[in-house]
């Protein structure tokens, strides 16, 4: 192979992996979903089944993708064990308990992040996200309040969607795959805000949880999730072998 050969292929499989990404990130494949088998991007991209292959390697090993020997290959679907820590499902765990589990959009906007988030996820400053807030109620109590921001460049939808039919956690999951998460676990004491909302003591505990994830690099999300302390709790199962549950936030009302 001469240089110039070498180089072509190189960009091809950049274009290939990035076409790829950009209809994965996008939610155009959302989880799931089947990729073309290796001959039809072979015809495609008129290119060898060895550049196609290193190409889904690639993104397998990078957590897009799961390859499945003679069924091809599909966009992952995240995996909660993936997770240091899960989050809580609230409509799961209220079906569970034979409880109504309902949620409210208290706000929806799209504002640009200011210097100290830019640098917490990554992002330039300045640059526009949209901030939406949940109130999630189980039999019409307040059970907890998310402020979540998303990535309008990583996640395009978002910008129109209204976050009607499910909350805003549950519809990215099911559209958007990540790859990368970071949790934060911390204690507050609830503030005038908090005390309204979730409708505790003001100066009571509350266990907040941020979330962060990332989809190959580039930032997703981020949620911030305040629970009423004298409800909740931190729930964990391991094993000397490193095998088990992960930590779960446990509602004393809902498990």
């Amino acid at each position: 192979m001469t240089e110039l050969e070498g180089r072509n292929t190189v960009h091809l499989n950049q274009r290939i992996r990035r076409d790829i990404e950009d209809k994965i990130m996008s939610g155009e494949w959302p989880p799931g979903h089947r990729l073309p088998y290796e001959h039809e991007l072979m015809a495609e991209y008129g290119c060898s089944r060895m550049t196609v292959s290193k190409v889904l390697s690639g993104l397998a090993v990078q957590g897009l993708i799961t390859r499945r020997r003679r069924a091809g290959s599909v966009v992952a679907t995240p995996k909660a064990d993936r997770a240091v820590l899960q989050i809580q499902d609230f409509a799961l765990e209220a079906k569970r308990a034979n409880k109504s589990y309902r949620h409210q959009i208290l706000r929806r906007s799209i504002e640009p992040i200011d210097a100290a988030t830019a640098a917490r996820i990554g992002m330039p400053a300045e640059a526009k996200v949209l901030c939406v807030d949940t109130m999630h109620l189980v039999e019409g109590e307040p059970e907890a309040y998310e402020e979540r921001i998303i990535n309008l460049v990583a996640v395009p939808d978002a910008r129109v969607e209204k976050f009607v039919e499910a909350p805003p956690g549950t519809w990215l999951l099911n559209r958007v795959p990540w790859t990368d998460a970071e949790h934060v676990i911390r204690a507050v004491n609830a503030d005038a805000k908090l005390h309204k909302l979730l409708q505790v003591a003001t100066g009571s505990a509350c266990l907040v949880l941020e979330r962060r994830t990332w989809q190959a690099g580039v930032f997703l999300t981020e949620a911030r999730i305040s629970y009423p302390g004298e409800r909740h709790r931190l729930i964990g199962r391991f094993s000397p072998a490193g095998s088990g549950q992960f930590p779960e936030v446990s509602s004393d009302g809902t498990s």
